[in-house]
């Protein structure tokens, strides 16, 4: 079925589509296992937002010094993430994500192990170098199975992940910190980095038997089914310069440095709440560290249930340039009235937790876009050099908002300026971006 929208554009119904079985099924298959090992590899990212309530204490760090270690994780990432998802499409899905689960699992667990600051930036590098490519391997990966107007919805999920490790984060690093503590003689710091990583170990070995690298492998689809999937995927009008196949055809193409622009300024902000969010509770009068942890679930738990919510609205009126720009704009004006430091714990929470909502629920609005505006042929590329330029936010954000807060013991400014790049990325998607 098809939906007539204001412009006299005819796209299909998603909602209605007589394929809703099919994707249903798909989606109950590869979508489950995929948002648990993509929750556990952010948890493992971010886990350190909660560590350092503890870990900058015992070893001596300073703001600024667990900015740089936050912010190193993303130099080796950046540099391996293109080079990670080409061989994605070229060995497949599969061992791709096996590899990498293994990999970044060690050295996350291995942190627990950090003394000095070497260590710290040392492990840190490693686990960006070693999980690069998951995310941009997962984006692409879905391309496989889900034409675009579905795939803001089955995104969102992923994205949920991110409030998802947030939530966990919150219930669960602040007690293993708290109770764990002596236990064998380690600090809760050493226990949580322990505990956290293992499951990543674990997920490989069962990717290795359960994923498949495209419809055509998936033995629990019929061939009908599998010839629905080709159909529906063949249907999608491709992008200009589609005959082109070269990395040189990536870089040539300047919808790639607008997107990158974009990405950056949209994961300089969610970047910000998913390390900093502890401290900023902190900073607003809580100082019991599982209380910390207590707080931070309620803006995590209520992002996750907004970002599928948006995702599904964007994705049922194929508006997903006017969609991200208001999530956008509205993030970045709740952040900004964070700077007015409100009287009450309920109102700055309130305030918190609509930025982590609009924030956050821009992110998968965002990965639809680019993966219909680009060429198939050269998309395995494009996903990941916007992916790797976008996020080197994660290595010049948290460094900035470290030299910030050290230097003024505020956020304040900080808050400022990712208002100003997230109403910048709406004004470039609007004017930049032509709808499809």
């Amino acid at each position: 079925m098809y939906t007539t929208l204001a412009d006299g554009q005819q796209v299909h119904d998603t909602a209605a589509s007589p394929d809703k079985a099919l994707y249903r099924k798909v989606s109950l298959r590869i979508i489950p296992f995929l948002f648990v090992c993509y929750v556990v590899s952010f948890l493992d990212r971010i886990n350190i937002g909660f560590a350092q309530l503890q870990m900058k204490q015992d070893l001596g760090f300073s703001d600024a010094m667990y900015g740089l270690g936050a912010a190193v994780f993303y130099i080796g990432y950046v540099m391996f993430e293109v080079p990670s998802n080409l061989l994605l499409e070229k060995f497949g899905a599969r061992r791709t994500f096996v590899r990498i689960m293994l990999l970044w699992g060690a050295a996350s667990v291995s942190m627990m192990w950090v003394a000095t600051p070497t260590q710290f930036y040392t492990l840190r590098f490693l686990l960006g170098v070693f999980e690069a490519g998951f995310f941009p391997g997962i984006v692409l990966y879905l391309t496989y199975w889900y034409p675009a107007l579905r795939r803001a919805s089955v995104l969102s999920f992923f994205f949920a992940g991110v409030a998802v490790a947030g939530v966990l984060g919150g219930l669960v690093s602040g007690w293993i910190m708290r109770d764990m503590s002596g236990v064998l003689g380690m600090r809760g710091w050493q226990w949580m980095f322990a505990i956290e990583g293992a499951p990543a170990l674990l997920l490989a070995v069962i990717a290795h038997q359960y994923l498949d690298d495209r419809p055509a492998q998936a033995r629990w689809l019929s061939k009908d089914e599998k010839a629905r999937l080709a159909i529906n995927l063949s249907e999608e009008q491709d992008a200009p310069g589609a005959g082109k196949h070269s990395l040189s055809a990536v870089f040539s193409n300047p919808r790639i440095y607008l997107f990158a622009f974009i990405y950056f300024a949209l994961t300089c902000a969610s970047l910000t709440l998913s390390f900093w969010m502890p401290i900023m509770i902190r900073d607003f009068g809580v100082r019991e560290v599982v209380m910390v942890s207590l707080y931070s679930v309620i803006p995590n738990a209520i992002g996750a249930v907004a970002v599928i919510l948006i995702a599904r609205h964007s994705d049922r009126k194929a508006q997903h340039r006017k969609y991200f720009a208001l999530c956008a704009t509205g993030g970045a004006a709740a952040l900004s009235a964070l700077t007015l430091h409100p009287d009450s714990l309920a109102a700055a929470l309130a305030l918190l937790s609509l930025a982590t909502a609009l924030i956050f629920s821009a992110l998968p609005i965002f990965w639809a876009i680019p993966t219909s505006h680009l060429p198939r042929q050269t998309r395995a590329g494009s996903i990941a050099v916007i992916s790797s330029v976008g996020i080197t936010s994660g290595i010049a954000g948290p460094w900035v908002i470290g030299q910030i807060k050290t230097a003024t013991g505020s956020m304040d400014n900080a808050l400022y300026l990712l208002s100003a790049l997230l109403v910048m990325s709406a004004m470039a998607m609007l004017a930049g971006v032509k709808g499809r």
